[in-house]
């Protein structure tokens, strides 16, 4: 049997957390387990962890769910932002927390969703965030401009090898808070992470995963998906708003080089198999950083079965129940 709050509903923990690579099918999931738990007398809300779903207009690039497809299923923190506005982990802490703590005093159970790992880990752990440096920033940025990400990306892979991994080479401006964090702290910024997370909230968690093959396969064709749906027509309409190649919303996977492709940078063929190689290295990173939740429940992408586990394990059904 499941177990009942005093309102006779099943309880369940505060936060329900879906999370795994790029493609797994994440949306889909939060979808079916907000409706399974409907079914027993729960309302859902999701509330959106994927860093470049925050940005309104990128839509194509990043798998975002349009309004018709939601089920009717309130979703948060999806085109909050303009394509010119920066992003730090530390916002999205506030703003995701704040929305969690909304959509719990109304009753209702949030499901926090993507694949963005830090902005995850943020919001489910207990996660102070180190302040900032005006002269340490400046001089990092200042090499920046200078000599590109090249060399800070080598800097902190020789600090912290993972931190290094899950930031990746071209983005410059993570790379500069993470060596800004370290010269203050002695710690990158995922360093600061508790070797022993502590909860900010009580969570159940669902990670999604699948073979590698059958991940690659699937990213592929996604990709191929994104140019025939018209990314570059419409990362050519962002331009319009402020969409760059040195914004941070121009260095999303996909939007860069669908804008190279709009310079005459590279070719069409050039940006898809770029982007499709970008994809799964990206992929393979949050892999990595899902299997440190190590009380996570991990559950096949592909099994049709995947959303009555979910929601078993959210539920603490039994078989039968």
């Amino acid at each position: 049997m499941s177990v009942s709050g005093s309102d006779g509903h099943p309880t369940v923990a505060d936060v329900v957390v879906i999370v795994g690579a790029t493609g797994t099918g994440k949306s889909g999931l939060a979808l079916d387990l907000a409706e399974g738990l409907f079914r027993h007398g729960r309302r859902a809300e999701v509330v959106n962890a994927d860093a470049m779903q925050l940005y309104r207009g990128m839509d194509i690039g990043t798998a975002k769910l349009p309004l018709v497809d939601r089920r009717g299923v309130p979703h948060h923190l999806l085109d909050v932002l303009d394509v010119t506005q920066e992003n730090s982990v530390a916002d999205f802490q506030t703003s995701a927390r704040a929305e969690i703590d909304a959509v719990i005093e109304r009753g209702n159970v949030p499901i926090l969703v993507g694949g963005s790992g830090l902005y995850v880990s943020s919001v489910i752990y207990e996660f102070d965030f180190p302040g900032t440096d005006p002269a340490i920033r400046a001089r990092l940025e200042a090499e920046l401009i200078a000599d590109g990400p090249g060399s800070l990306y080598r800097r902190l892979k020789e600090r912290d090898e993972s931190a290094a991994a899950a930031i990746g080479s071209q983005n410059g401006r993570r790379l500069v808070r993470a060596l800004e964090v370290f010269e203050m702290t002695g710690r990158t910024l995922t360093g600061t992470l508790p070797g022993a997370p502590v909860g900010w909230r009580t969570s159940s968690i669902i990670s999604l995963e699948m073979p590698r093959a059958d991940l690659v396969s699937r990213l592929d064709e996604r990709v191929r998906g994104m140019w025939r749906d018209g990314i570059v027509d419409e990362a050519d309409a962002l331009r319009s708003e402020g969409l760059a190649a040195d914004t941070t919303a121009g260095k999303a996977i996909g939007y860069a080089q669908a804008l190279a492709q709009l310079a005459g940078e590279i070719s069409e063929d050039e940006a898809i198999a770029s982007t499709q190689a970008l994809t799964r290295r990206y992929a393979r990173r949050q892999v990595g950083w899902f299997r440190r939740y190590v009380a996570s429940v991990t559950t096949d992408a592909r099994d049709p079965d995947s959303t009555a586990r979910a929601l078993s394990e959210t539920l603490g059904l039994q078989d039968g129940d």
